[in-house]
């Protein structure tokens, strides 16, 4: 056997990160790995540099990327490409990506019309289903047909409110395995945008819940980063509580994230704020990606002790990071993972958790 050279099953264990080797054999197959050579015993072995390329398969992987962009992006070669041809085929692939999300999206609107109806539109959606068996939908006529049973299922809403909890009901996964606080928290999340996929991207880690019920228990101070989330919460409860909010950037004219994340770094004084803020506070970020990585490092400097972070800034770049930084605390955090957020889903899983700690202030079920 060559020296220096790697049997499938080592190059399995040097790469780590889950890879088999019925994978790696998957990967020759679609070009991603080139084939090794051979030992005399027709054993596959493998060169420091296959162990490179595997690993940046797992890395990319992991971020998310399918295996045909990752083939893409690997067969680029960037001593012979430019800068503007790399990030030209980069948006290529990501405009691909985005259709097919629009696809599915569509997909998954007409099923939810269908999944999310209450009592009061099942009749109508039984009659609808029946028809729909039967319908032709390969002619313009058929597509008339369909849409005509669409505006039939429709004029049920105008006869009743809608009932949230019986549609989540129908299309939200099985969460039993989770508390019933944070089932209410993620139901409250996915109506607050009307998306269900958001469930997937949500990261409430251990201890977040606990921390929270004890921070409010404590009248801690809720520290908010713009205005815009300061009236979105719950003040009436917050007030019941003995819970102070304050806010870091209390300019009233600071309205988006544009504008915070530019106060945020304009203006030394907001930072030196954010040092200040009371131990054992729950802080609320919903815009400034600048702010809850400021927040990461006061947290590893040990500066600062928040009880909670919830962390749902908004950006393509910063925000996803500041995230990633939050993920790797020990302390309490709740986040949607990537670049989704905003201060209304921010404020929403604040008040979320004030609502279930004043209704069920005696709940231990977060604990199993």
């Amino acid at each position: 056997m060559n020296s220096g050279c790697l049997t499938i099953k080592e190059l399995t264990q040097a790469v780590g990160g889950g890879i088999t080797p019925r994978m790696v054999r998957h990967y020759h197959e679609l070009g991603l790995l080139p084939q090794p050579v051979r030992s005399p015993s027709n054993y596959r072995l493998y060169t420091p540099q296959d162990v490179i390329r595997l690993q940046r398969i797992v890395a990319l992987k992991q971020q998310g990327f399918q295996l045909n962009h990752i083939r893409h992006i690997l067969e680029m070669e960037p001593e012979a490409d430019t800068n503007a041809n790399f990030m030209a085929q980069l948006q290529q692939q990501y405009r691909s990506v985005m259709q097919q999300i629009a696809q599915l999206r569509q997909t998954a609107s007409a099923l939810e019309g269908l999944l999310g109806r209450d009592r009061h539109c099942q009749i109508m959606q039984a009659e609808v289903l029946a028809q729909l068996k039967l319908l032709e939908v390969e002619t313009q006529v058929g597509l008339g047909g369909l849409a005509e049973l669409w505006h039939g299922l429709d004029a049920e809403v105008h006869t009743h409110p809608e009932v949230f909890a019986e549609s989540l009901q129908h299309i939200l996964p099985d969460l039993s395995a989770r508390s019933e606080i944070e089932q209410h928290l993620i139901s409250q999340l996915v109506l607050a945008c009307g998306d269900v996929s958001l469930l997937s991207f949500i990261r409430v880690n251990k201890g977040a819940i606990a921390a929270s019920r004890q921070a409010l228990s404590s009248a801690c101070e809720i520290v908010v980063d713009i205005p815009t989330i300061a009236a979105a919460i719950d003040q009436t409860r917050l007030v019941h509580l003995g819970c102070k909010v304050t806010t870091l950037i209390d300019n009233p004219h600071i309205t988006t994230a544009i504008e915070a994340e530019k106060e945020f770094w304009q203006h030394q004084q907001w930072r030196e704020r954010l040092a200040k803020v009371s131990q054992g506070c729950i802080v609320v970020i919903g815009y400034a990606p600048s702010v809850l990585l400021e927040v990461c490092t006061l947290i590893n400097q040990q500066k600062i002790q928040p009880a909670l972070v919830i962390g749902m800034p908004i950006g393509f770049s910063h925000a996803p990071a500041a995230k990633r930084e939050l993920m790797q605390q020990t302390s309490p955090f709740i986040t949607i993972e990537g670049t989704i957020g905003g201060g209304l889903l921010a404020a929403t899983a604040l008040n979320a958790l004030v609502e279930s700690f004043i209704e069920k202030p005696n709940c231990h079920c977060y604990l199993g």
